[in-house]
C-alpha cells in the first residue's frame, strides 16, 4: 500500500508564491520528497523560482539547510584528535587560493578537509586545476581522506555522492531555471555541504565585482552573513571575508598555469594579491581554530608550506616534480602605445580562458590543462609600446580569434595620474565574531 503523503508539493508552492513563509515540516517533506522523486523537476523549479522572487526568512533558509544535510551522510573527524578547519570561495578569475592555502594551515597542525568542485563556464575548478598534475586523483574514499588528514594534515578532493545529495539535485535545477541567483538557495547550497563535511571552523571568501558571482558588494555582504549565521546556527565557527573581484587574481587563468603561480606562493614567491589572501584567509582559519598568533607568512618564506604540499600530492597518487602541460599554440597581445594600464576586467578574461578551453560549457565537458592565459601586467602598472601585455595559451589555434573577441575593450591603457579601475582594496569587509 502506497504511503500517504502529509504535505502537497502544489499547496507549498502556492504558499511561497504568494510571500507566506514555510513551515519547518513543510520544508522537511519537501526537500526529502524531492531527494525519493515523489516531487518533480517542474515542481520544484516553481518552487525556487517562488524563493528567487518572494525569499526565505533567516529559519526558513535554516530549515531547507538542515534538510538537505540531513538528506544524505554527516562526516565526523573528531578521533583525529586536532581541530578542522576549511575555506569555501564563491569563485572568480584566476582564484587559485585553495592550493596554497590547504598546505600552509595544514602545517600548524590543524587539519584541512578541502571538499573541492570543478569549474564551470568563466570560474575556474580546483580539482581541474590539480589534475594538471600527471597521477593526482580527486576521487577519494572516506576512509581515505580520513588517513590522509592524519598522516599529512590536509587533502584537496571531490565530496562524496552520499554527501547532501539533495543539494546535487537542486544545483542542475538551478542552474538551469535562471535561479542560481537567489541567495536563500546559494546559501543552503554551499553551507549543506560545509556543515555536512564536519569541519569546526570555516572561513568563506565571498567575491564580488566584474568576475564574481554577485557583483554588487552589498548583495554579497548579504550572502555572507546569511551564510555565517548559518554556520553559527549549526555549531560551526565561521567568518567571511567580502574579496575584490573586478581584475583578476594573481597573473594566470588557467589550470595548469595556476598551479604553477601556486607553487611560486608556497616557495615564498608569486603575485602580491595571490600571497596576501592567501596569508589572510590562513590567518582567519587558524584563528578559528585557535590559533590567532600563528605566524603564517614564515611557513611560506622558510618551505615548511611547500613540504606540506608535496606530501599531499605524493598522497593522491601525484607527482610533485613532474612537469606541467604547456600549451602547443601561443598568442602575445602588446601595448599600442606608452603609459598605464588603467583597466583590466576580469569576466572578460575568464570568458577568453574558457574558450581557449581551460572551462567547460557542460559539467562532462573535459577541459585543456594547458590553456589559459598569462598576464603581464595589472592595474596601475606602466607599459611601453610593444610590451606585452598579456599570452593567450591554447593548443588549437583556432580559438584565439573568440578568445581576442571576449576581452576587446576589457583593458585600457591610460597615462599617469588617470585613475586606476581596480575596484578598491584586496579585501573589502569581515564579517563574523
Amino acid at each position: 500500500m502506497r504511503t500517504v503523503e502529509p504535505f502537497d508539493a502544489v499547496d507549498l508552492i502556492r504558499a511561497k508564491r504568494d510571500g507566506h513563509e514555510l513551515e519547518t515540516p513543510e520544508i522537511d517533506w519537501l526537500v526529502d520528497a524531492y531527494t525519493r522523486g515523489y516531487v518533480g523537476d517542474e515542481q520544484m523549479s516553481a518552487m525556487t523560482m517562488a524563493i528567487f522572487l518572494n525569499g526565505m526568512s533567516r529559519r526558513e533558509i535554516r530549515d531547507l539547510t538542515m534538510a538537505m544535510i540531513a538528506s544524505g551522510e554527516r562526516m565526523d573527524f573528531s578521533a583525529l584528535g586536532k581541530p578542522t578547519s576549511d575555506k569555501h570561495s564563491t569563485g572568480g578569475v584566476g582564484d587559485k587560493i585553495t592550493l596554497p592555502l590547504m598546505p600552509l594551515v595544514a602545517t600548524f597542525g590543524v587539519a584541512v578537509p578541502q571538499l573541492s568542485g570543478r569549474g564551470l563556464g568563466h570560474t575556474g575548478g580546483t580539482l581541474d586545476k590539480l589534475e594538471s598534475i600527471p597521477g593526482w586523483r580527486a576521487d577519494l574514499s572516506n576512509d581515505e581522506m580520513f588517513a590522509q588528514l592524519r598522516d599529512v594534515g590536509g587533502v584537496i578532493c571531490a565530496a562524496g555522492a552520499r554527501l547532501a545529495p539533495a543539494d546535487k539535485k537542486l544545483y542542475a535545477l538551478r542552474d538551469i531555471t535562471a535561479t542560481v541567483e537567489a541567495i536563500p538557495l546559494i546559501a543552503s547550497s554551499i553551507m549543506s555541504k560545509k556543515i555536512a563535511e564536519g569541519t569546526d571552523a570555516l572561513v568563506l571568501d565571498v567575491k564580488f565585482g566584474s568576475g564574481a558571482f554577485l557583483t554588487d558588494i552589498d548583495r554579497s555582504r548579504e550572502l555572507a552573513r546569511t551564510m555565517v549565521e548559518l554556520g553559527e546556527d549549526a555549531g560551526v565557527a565561521t567568518s567571511a571575508l567580502i574579496t575584490n573581484m573586478n581584475v583578476p587574481l594573481g597573473l594566470t587563468i588557467g589550470n595548469a598555469n595556476e598551479v604553477r603561480e601556486s607553487v611560486e606562493v608556497l616557495a615564498g614567491g608569486g603575485p602580491s594579491d595571490v600571497r596576501a589572501l592567501t596569508v589572510a584567509l590562513a590567518r582567519e582559519m587558524l584563528a578559528l581554530a585557535g590559533q590567532p598568533d600563528a605566524e603564517v607568512e614564515a611557513a611560506l618564506d622558510d618551505g615548511r608550506a611547500m613540504d606540506t604540499w608535496r606530501r599531499a600530492i605524493r598522497a593522491q597518487g601525484g607527482d610533485p616534480d613532474a612537469a606541467l602541460p604547456v600549451a602547443r599554440e601561443q598568442h602575445v597581445v602588446t601595448a599600442e602605445r606608452d603609459g598605464v594600464l588603467v583597466a583590466q576586467h576580469a569576466l572578460p578574461f575568464g570568458i577568453a580562458a574558457w574558450r581557449l578551453g581551460a572551462g567547460r560549457a557542460r559539467k562532462q565537458d573535459p577541459v585543456q590543462h594547458a590553456a589559459g592565459i598569462e598576464l603581464h601586467a595589472k592595474p596601475g602598472d606602466a607599459v611601453g609600446k610593444g610590451e606585452p601585455l598579456f599570452t593567450l595559451h591554447a593548443d588549437e589555434p583556432a580559438r584565439f580569434a573568440r578568445a581576442l573577441e571576449a576581452v576587446e575593450g576589457a583593458w585600457r591603457i591610460g597615462d599617469a595620474g588617470d585613475p586606476v579601475e581596480d575596484g578598491g582594496p584586496l579585501i573589502a569587509d569581515r564579517i563574523g565574531r
